[in-house]
């Protein structure tokens, strides 16, 4: 049985679960999330507990009860902490900006890259050079904060571009004359 997909989810106590059918619907301070569960899970609620099972033992529907309880917790944990990623500009004169529901921002290019900022994502920008993204989603605060990493992702001479906070980039050493 899967270790993972056999654990019950604790509810927290500002969060609210229903669950009709295949779809689960969790809605906390942090926002609204649902989700279709793939076909042979099962989920029920009770005790204020969520519990995944599963029809059947072939290795596909194993790997989806696993998947479908992480997917479920992150969904409950999302909508009640929240998820955060955080992203460095380094490079001289690269920066960005919170403009309205976009991010503008200069990485060293002839023009300025604008990007648009999904529904239920927040962007703050401290110093033009430290982001922070935050969501109920994880999937879509990752997808987010890879898109922005994307345009300009560090290069190993001299380090210049967009990373993650915890990020360390390997350093090359440059041509030497002989």
């Amino acid at each position: 049985m899967s270790r993972i997909g056999k654990q019950p989810i604790a509810i927290p106590a500002k969060v609210k679960v229903e669950v009709k059918g295949q779809q689960v619907f969790v809605e906390g301070p942090k926002g609204k999330l649902n989700w279709e569960l793939p076909r042979h899970t099962s989920i029920k609620l009770e005790n204020g507990t969520l519990l995944v099972s599963r029809e059947g033992d072939t290795d596909h529907v194993k790997a989806l009860h696993g998947l479908s309880r992480a997917l479920v917790n992150n969904m409950v944990r999302g909508v009640s902490e929240g998820f955060v990623k955080k992203l460095e500009i380094q490079g001289v004169g690269f920066k960005a900006a919170v403009l309205g529901k976009a991010v503008n921002l200069s990485l060293g290019y002839s023009h300025p890259i604008t990007y648009p900022i999904p529904d239920q994502i927040k962007v703050t920008v401290e110093e033009n050079t430290k982001l922070t993204i935050e969501g109920p989603d994880r999937q879509v605060v990752g997808q987010v904060a890879s898109e922005l990493r994307g345009f300009y992702p560090p290069e190993p001479y001299k380090g210049k571009g967009v990373r993650y906070a915890d990020e360390r980039v390997v350093r090359k050493e440059g041509k030497t004359v002989q």
